[in-house]
């Protein structure tokens, strides 16, 4: 009894600093959202057509037994290429400022995805994303900064998408969640597209999918490792390890929760930069 009464206790106090993680998100560090992008309309209820990506997904995204989603890069035909370039060029001519926050937001998911997801199949077959040049050094590294596409004839970068525009604007820990990077150490790609009507529960299946899986947190020997992912982004998370922590607890199942609860610092971390391959 008096274990079942001490156990009860420790599941309300993780629930309780995982619901101030919650409420403490809001307090994230981002930077300054580029001013171009902040303009939009509430009351639209225009809706952004992403069958075309809902239909390359459906065909070659593989969701393996170890958990990890995989592409199979080397089964995409030229006629899904052609596909995945005309709606590609349908989303550069979008007038986005027409459209309501919840369906910007997964328009600027969607294409972050899609554009990379082409810059791998422009280059398979390669071992890792970071084999890509990096178009400031002219050095392997990634192709974040490389200017892929032109929305409303503005050019734009990954990482023009993820920190100029969608992370400041929508201050959002769990876009961290949504976006690829195309190795198995990343996020999944998830297998629909991200839409407007369900995006704030398409947001938390994505975080409790990743912070539940082992590619995210593992803890031995009373040693907390996680993924790199919250190291180079932790000002996303509130600026230090213990918040880290308190947003894992957050979309942690009760167990990983209560097991979170002990630490304040990460003992380590590590990223599998492979590349999210399904080798068909």
């Amino acid at each position: 009894m008096k274990r079942l009464v001490f156990g009860l206790i420790c599941c309300m106090a993780a629930l309780s600093i995982a619901m101030s993680a919650l409420e403490a998100e809001v307090e994230a560090n981002f930077g300054e959202p580029w001013a171009r992008w902040l303009p939009h309309d509430e009351t639209s209820m225009r809706k952004i057509d992403h069958g075309p990506w809902e239909r390359f997904l459906l065909r070659y995204l593989r969701r393996g037994a170890d958990g990890v989603h995989r592409l199979a890069y080397g089964r995409v035909t030229d006629a899904s290429r052609r596909a995945l370039d005309a709606y590609l060029e349908r989303l550069s001519a979008i007038d986005i400022a027409r459209y309501n926050r919840h369906e910007q937001m997964a328009f600027w998911i969607n294409l972050y995805n899609v554009l990379t997801v082409n810059l791998i199949l422009d280059n398979y077959p390669i071992a890792s994303v970071r084999d890509l040049l990096d178009p400031a050094t002219g050095r392997n590294g990634g192709p974040w900064r490389k200017k892929l596409i032109s929305v409303d004839q503005v050019p734009l970068s990954l990482t023009d998408i993820e920190e100029r525009i969608l992370k400041p604007i929508w201050r959002d820990p769990r876009i961290n969640y949504a976006i690829t990077c195309a190795a198995i150490g990343c996020p999944n790609l998830q297998p629909e597209p991200f839409v407007g009507e369900r995006l704030e529960q398409q947001l938390s299946d994505a975080a409790m999918a990743y912070i539940n899986d082992p590619r995210c947190i593992t803890i031995e020997n009373d040693q907390l490792r996680v993924s790199s992912l919250y190291r180079w982004n932790i000002d996303d998370f509130g600026g230090s390890e213990l918040e880290v922590i308190h947003h894992l607890m957050a979309y942690a199942k009760p167990s990983l929760a209560m097991a979170l609860q002990g630490f304040e610092r990460f003992d380590g971390d590590g990223f599998d930069w492979r590349l999210n391959d399904a080798f068909e």
